[in-house]
């Protein structure tokens, strides 16, 4: 029984509970900047280089034993069983990446200028003006040059 209640106090600590709805709001949050980036990004990009569907970016290694080669579609290459290096599906990707890391970046910097910075702890120790030595707040003589403070 202990075992079980171990693991039920573990569920509720808060880091878990904040782990999962983290998991929760990443997934919906890398499905919209995958859209973003399929959708909305790479095409002007892909008309700005002569039309190119970055999807459809892609280099055959090896024909297809179906049909040969060129193939117009990433996926008329992939139903031909061709080898293909999908070169426009790893530039989205990559593109996807930053975007997240971006956003991630910019969530943290703003999270940590929220928290609560330590106050310094009130000084314990002052510096004798004769010698420089560092003494007690409560000396009214330096240890060191006995010099009255």
């Amino acid at each position: 029984m202990s075992l079980l209640n171990d693991f039920k106090a573990f569920l509720m600590k808060g880091n878990v509970i904040d782990l999962a709805v983290g998991m929760v709001v990443g997934t919906a949050f890398t499905g919209m900047v995958k859209s973003l980036v399929d959708d909305v990004i790479m095409p002007p990009i892909g008309l700005l280089i002569g039309g190119v569907d970055f999807s459809n970016l892609f280099l055959t290694l090896k024909e297809g034993a179906k049909a040969a080669g060129p193939y117009a579609t990433l996926a008329a290459a992939k139903d031909a069983g061709a080898v293909t290096m999908n070169i426009g599906l790893f530039i989205n990707t990559l593109i996807s990446l930053v975007i997240v890391g971006f956003a991630i970046f910019m969530v943290v910097k703003a999270i940590s200028k929220l928290q609560k910075q330590p106050q310094p702890a009130d000084p314990t120790t002052k510096e004798c003006p004769q010698c420089c030595t560092e003494i007690p707040l409560k000396a009214s003589r330096c240890p060191h040059c006995t010099s009255e403070l």
